[in-house]
């Protein structure tokens, strides 16, 4: 059945096809790089004998799994910090908000899957919103990943906050479309557009039973007031099911940008994207599996001699095929030769190694960041040093990743201060051992929301969830000497340290005290 569009939804439509086919290639390359990462290039390549062996070896894979063990251990938090002393309690409180926020939308496990899309797609995607029904109906803002194979924007320019628009779609069945829009459900049309997404190979949806929900995100500049709003519609089937523009015409967000945020591994001149390190080995994976194929060939060529018989040896084919038996009856030995194999080249067995050891080292998957110790390095010391020095791949995306962390928190603290801020702060900051605490809160939300914008004495920085074992045991040792040597005091020592239980143990002091 051919697609209807309505009036006013045809220029979105025409839009996100624009968006659409503009991504025809780089959802080719997205689909390219997971079947590498899993080790299933071999698919697309034509293959004459079935037989032929088709190996692989996953280092690509190991490559981006030991990356993103590192990462696992640089998990960002945000800390709100206050240059002016006035600001102190109110930036203490909005860090408690913060980090209530990603407690309730799981953001390690969000950042988990914002590793994976970093590393072998080439860019990880970001979204800031806010959920009124979550946090016990009180509304919390939240980040969370975006599936970069449903994300569009503008291809036009490299950053996104300058782009026409930001798409966002999925598919839903007519079912959840009844549940959802049961006013409208019955009039979209069935959805035969976009249609040359495919599965992942093992699993291939049926998407001819389904309809695409389209999110369109437009922000708009206003010359005389110079700011922009940021506005929403939902799509389906030809027609527009939500618009921000008639039920909030200042938008959808007070502070008027696009509520995503993207982070590039390896970034690409003019444009918003990136490359993966899928992209800057996959060649050397390729060949290393095809030399590997050739060793495989030889190795199964030379497991089966051939044996060449001439007419004039008197020995019979089938008579010699047959190892049961002792005893051949024939003319002539000169007549009977064996056909071997000959061997491949030794150099070529190290080739194959150092192409993969090319790939581990370049990429920054080496011996020490994954905790080897050939040398006979014993020191704890020792080892987090190299460890340190061998992650530099790591850390410059978990740089990245920080940045784009800190942007992200940036929006959440504004869409918390428009819509509960106030309840949030009250919430997270009673205390039993300071009832007045929640009076101060609500002091401080009321002085923030009143403003126009964010104080500039409050600054979000960011620090690392969880410390490595070696490198903790070390901060806390250098800490141990300055108290011993006296020029810290116990207290002070405290506060510095790292280890788990640290605030019941800060707690429980006061109590005793």
């Amino acid at each position: 059945m051919k697609n209807t569009i309505t009036k006013e939804a045809a220029e979105f439509y025409g839009l996100f096809r624009e968006f659409y086919e503009a991504y025809a290639g780089e959802r080719a390359r997205l689909r390219r790089c997971e079947e590498m990462y899993r080790g299933d290039h071999w698919a697309g390549v034509p293959q004459l004998d079935p037989n032929e062996p088709r190996p692989v070896t996953p280092v690509i894979h190991s490559a981006i799994e030991n990356i993103r063990a590192d990462l696992d251990d640089l998990v960002p938090e945000a800390v709100i910090t206050a240059d002016n002393a006035a600001y102190t309690e109110l930036a203490e409180t909005l860090t408690r908000v913060i980090r209530e926020d990603h407690l309730n939308c799981s953001y390690d496990e969000e950042y988990r899957a914002l590793t994976h899309d970093l590393l072998v797609c080439g860019y990880g995607v970001q979204e800031i919103g806010y959920d009124p029904d979550a946090a016990g109906g009180m509304g919390s803002a939240f980040v969370r990943c975006v599936d970069v194979g449903s994300v569009l924007f503008d291809p036009l320019v490299a950053d996104i906050q300058d782009g026409r628009a930001v798409f966002k779609y999925t598919r839903r069945t007519r079912e959840w479309f009844r549940e959802h829009y049961p006013d409208k459900a019955e009039g979209l049309n069935d959805d035969g557009l976009f249609m040359d997404v495919s599965g992942d190979g093992a699993l291939v949806p049926r998407y001819d039973k389904s309809i695409m929900l389209i999110e369109c995100w437009l922000r708009k500049y206003d010359a005389k007031t110079r700011k922009y709003s940021v506005h929403m519609l939902k799509m389906a089937g030809g027609a527009i099911l939500e618009d921000s523009r008639r039920d909030f015409p200042e938008g959808v967000y007070r502070h008027g940008r696009y509520p995503f945020v993207v982070t590039a591994l390896f970034p690409r001149k003019g444009s918003s994207l990136g490359y993966g390190i899928v992209d800057m080995y996959e060649t050397s994976q390729k060949y290393s599996d095809k030399l590997d194929q050739t060793v495989m060939k030889n190795a199964l060529l030379a497991s089966h001699n051939k044996l060449l018989l001439t007419g004039a040896s008197g020995f019979d084919a089938d008579d010699l095929r047959d190892w049961s038996k002792e005893v051949h009856k024939g003319d002539n030995l000169n007549g009977v030769t064996w056909f071997q194999t000959a061997p491949l080249p030794a150099y070529l067995i190290q080739y194959i190694a150092d192409m993969r050891d090319s790939i581990k080292e370049d990429s920054g998957s080496n011996e020490w960041s994954r905790g080897m110790t050939n040398y006979g390095v014993t020191s704890g010391t020792a080892i987090s040093a190299l460890q340190e020095k061998s992650s530099k791949r790591a850390r410059m995306a978990a740089k990245s990743l920080h940045t784009a962390f800190r942007m992200a928190v940036e929006q959440e603290l504004e869409l918390e201060r428009e819509f509960a801020l106030g309840l949030r702060c009250i919430k997270t900051f009673i205390d039993r051992s300071d009832p007045e605490g929640a009076k101060r809160a609500d002091h401080a939300a009321r002085e923030l929301m009143d403003m126009e914008e964010m104080p500039m004495s409050i600054r979000v920085t960011v620090k690392v969830q969880k410390e490595t074992g070696f490198s903790a045991i070390a901060h806390n040792d250098t800490v141990f000497r300055l108290v011993e040597t006296g020029m810290i005091t116990p207290e002070v020592g405290l506060e510095l340290i790292v280890f788990d239980g640290k605030e019941q143990a800060k707690a429980l002091m006061k109590t005793d005290n």
